[in-house]
This record gives C-alpha cells, structure tokens and sequence, in this order.
C-alpha cells in the first residue's frame, strides 16, 4: 500500500469553515420550519402562565419567572406576521441566550412544536434572497437544505431589536 501525500496548489486558499455550520435545533411555526444554534437554547419547556406587560407590542406576550429570573416572551408567530393560532399541547416555549451590545439575557420564544436537532455543514448552509428593495430580513441566518427539505436559520440576536430588549427590561423593573 502507497501512501499518499495531499499537495495544496501553490496559490490555493485554504478551506475556511462556515460559521454558520453546527448543530441546530429545529421548530415549526405554522407549516414552516426554522432552526436556532443548539448553543443559544437554554431550556425547551411547555407554555406556563404567562403575565402580560401593557404598552407592550402584540408580539411580546410579557414575561414569566423562570426559577426566580423574569423573562420576556415573544411569540414568534405574530413577530414574523403569521396568523395567531391557539396554543395546542405542541406548543412551548425555547428559552435562548441573547448578546447584544454586550448585554446578555434570556428570551422565551413561543414556537408551535420543537422537530429536531440538525448537525448542518456548510455546504448544506446558503444565504438568504434578496427579496427586494424595502424587504428586511435582519433575523435569517442562512437557508438550510435537508433532505426534508428547506429551514430558514436565525439569528436570535435579531429577532428583537435592542431598542425593543431595553423597553422590555424597563418595564419590569
């Protein structure tokens, strides 16, 4: 048996990773399918009593207590402009990690059901469409093709805007 030496071509880049590749944990909202990095979740629970917040926007539903800590909780079906629908036993709430400008902090996303964990390379990872001029997408990460077909990444940092995690925090204390 020979063994083999593998040349890079003089001048040849070498293969950087995609940031983007990991693992993922994936959710329903509606007929859709998203996917947040498994290194953002903290906890997946059912959806608890929920205290709502006046002056809020209707996507914040208000906060919860989780083991002493106030969170806020966002429903994800009416931030991304989707009918609400009633909460089934699917229904719960990903609790995820959140950096912005420094400041760290916990948020409840209220999904329709939790799928899976996809362990995603690059190659599997494309870049969101350019929808348009006027059509933002700040929050979507990449597109994702599985064999079960197309789920849109975020970015969990973006879904709120730190404007909005600010208010949030000054109402509740």
């Amino acid at each position: 048996m020979m063994a083999q030496t593998l040349e890079r071509q003089p001048g040849a880049a070498p293969a950087v990773a995609d940031p983007r590749a990991g693992k993922y944990l994936t959710f329903t909202l509606g007929k859709e399918e998203f996917g947040i990095q498994v290194l953002r979740v903290k906890e997946i629970m059912g959806v608890q009593d929920i205290t709502a917040v006046p002056g809020t926007p209707a996507h914040l539903k208000g906060v919860l207590n989780l083991r002493g800590k106030i969170i806020p909780v966002v429903d994800l079906r009416l931030k991304f402009e989707l009918p609400e629908a009633p909460y089934t036993q699917t229904t719960c709430i990903i609790v995820v990690q959140v950096v912005q400008s420094g400041e760290q902090g916990m948020i409840g996303l209220i999904v329709d059901g939790v799928s899976e964990v996809l362990n995603l390379n690059g190659t599997e990872i494309e870049d969101a469409p350019d929808f348009g001029e006027g059509i933002e997408t700040p929050f979507v990460l990449g597109i994702a093709k599985t064999k079960a077909g197309v789920k849109i990444l975020l970015k969990i940092e973006d879904i709120l805007t730190f404007q909005e995690l600010r208010g949030i925090k000054e109402l509740i204390h």
